[in-house]
């Protein structure tokens, strides 16, 4: 994995593009942090503007309000896990190893990626786990610029989708079971941290084994894989 990463999302989901500029990604980097602390509805760009000892008027020429700034962290959060999954798998040949590392990539979404110098992504999980439902609620969800809502989730899911269909290419649902093990990963390894009353899995210190062996049994049980 390259020293810097840089995620490019897509040009509909902001005003100015973030990554250009030392305060854009200052912007994305305290957004992260205090969506954190005060959840999406206490938020506010103002707030958000104290913070970064700047102005509500520099926010607002990168993003035109924080609906629109939730759903560029969230796909954000997509983009890099599919990325990770790619680079992963791209000089593996068997079906049943590339299996594995989407499982182990879905797992360890839940850490923090030295790679990306001015994300969270531990932080950037909690988000997406508590708030990504608010950032798909629009009024009109068949309106055309709804499809760029989805679409860094659906490419991740394409992504999986083909590694499925590489292991049982005639299996019925590989879309739902791709979205499926995504929703998974992440709800269990989430239990498991911060829930364990609700979950059998255990996390010991930073290691996600039992998670990642529950999705393997999951998965593999699924497509009938041994």
């Amino acid at each position: 994995m390259p020293a810097v990463l840089q995620i490019q999302v897509n040009k509909n989901l902001y005003i100015r593009d973030p990554e250009e500029t030392e305060l854009g990604r200052q912007i994305v980097s305290e957004s992260i942090k205090l969506m954190d602390k005060l959840g999406f509805e206490k938020f506010t760009f103002k707030k958000l503007a104290a913070d970064i000892s700047s102005t509500e008027a520099s926010v607002y020429r990168y993003f035109e309000s924080k609906h629109q700034l939730l759903l560029y962290l969230v796909s954000w959060y997509w983009l890099w896990i599919d990325y990770r999954i790619q680079y992963r798998i791209s000089n593996i040949k068997e079906t049943t190893e590339k299996l594995r590392l989407v499982i182990r990539t879905l797992t360890e979404s839940t850490s923090d990626d030295p790679a990306s110098t001015h994300v969270d992504e531990e932080t950037l999980h909690r988000i997406v786990v508590a708030e990504s439902a608010k950032a798909y609620v629009t009024p009109d969800m068949k309106g055309p610029k709804t499809a760029e809502l989805f679409k860094s989730f659906e490419s991740l899911c394409d992504r999986i989708v083909g590694i499925i269909l590489e292991a049982r290419p005639k299996f019925a649902h590989p879309r739902a079971l791709a979205s499926s093990m995504i929703v998974l990963a992440h709800r269990e390894s989430f239990y498991a941290r911060y829930i364990p009353g609700v979950t059998d899995l255990k996390l010991k210190k930073e290691n996600y084994k039992e998670v990642m062996d529950y999705l393997e049994l999951v998965l593999f049980a699924t497509l009938g894989i041994k």
